[in-house]
């Protein structure tokens, strides 16, 4: 198949090389661009764990002033991708929840909870992105957690999104992978910019989860194909 790649680099040029040795013709067009905080300030602590869920966040803590005080701690990730770069940064004890934002929520609070009192609850420091799907902080409060959200990235829209998605359409595409619910909407906006929505609605658009199809279901796509774990193994196994 003719497949376009819309996630951030580096990982887009990861995703096309596992695509193209499963035979597949892939264009990589990123949609959104990864802008980080390098110098993101947080609180003194101290922090029962850390908290990551994107591999962004954990290459900025790599080069953080603080990175060496957090070291030591549990870090907690929401997938196995994001783990490997927590580790990659320098932090000894990283576990996985293999999953999206609810098995995240599961094993911390299987982890912390017990030693969570009212009087003084577990506190999680939580290196996020700008725009978060999911309120991390609201679901752990409900299980005694305190969490510092610290935002160490952002995600905009790639000045040459319009242009990029416009060559790649005309040239001719059967489906397109989509990592995020932001970055599906930037999809449909670039390809609304280039005139050519209705092609870009026409492919078969495969999705990490339900969250990111919906905004292309609204939009009218029909062939729309859902990963049954939020995570890449399955979309890559969904696509074939």
């Amino acid at each position: 198949m003719r497949l376009l790649v819309t996630r951030p680099e580096p990982e887009a040029d990861r995703t096309a090389e596992a695509l193209r040795a499963r035979g597949h013709a892939v264009t990589v067009a990123p949609v959104l661009e990864v802008e980080t905080i390098p110098d993101a300030a947080f609180g003194a602590g101290p922090y029962a764990g850390v908290v990551m869920t994107s591999a962004n966040a954990a290459r900025v803590m790599a080069s953080h002033a603080r990175r060496a005080a957090l070291a030591g701690l549990p870090v907690f990730t929401v997938g196995n991708r994001t783990a490997e770069a927590a580790a990659a940064a320098g932090f000894s004890d990283v576990v996985s929840a293999d999953g999206g934002a609810p098995e995240l929520v599961r094993l911390i609070a299987a982890t912390l909870r017990p030693a969570a009192t009212v009087v003084a609850p577990a506190r999680l420091v939580y290196f996020a992105a700008h725009e978060r799907a999911t309120d991390l902080a609201a679901a752990l409060a409900a299980h005694g957690i305190a969490v510092e959200t610290v935002v160490t990235y952002r995600t905009v829209a790639s000045p040459l999104l319009a242009r990029a998605l416009e060559a790649a359409l005309r040239d001719g595409l059967d489906g397109a992978l989509h990592y995020s619910r932001r970055s599906a909407q930037t999809f449909l906006i670039g390809a609304g910019t280039a005139g050519l929505i209705d092609a870009a609605v026409g492919l078969t658009h495969y999705c990490l989860s339900s969250e990111v199809a919906a905004p292309l279901r609204s939009a009218g796509a029909r062939a729309v194909k859902v990963a049954p774990r939020p995570d890449e193994a399955a979309l890559l196994a969904l696509v074939g």
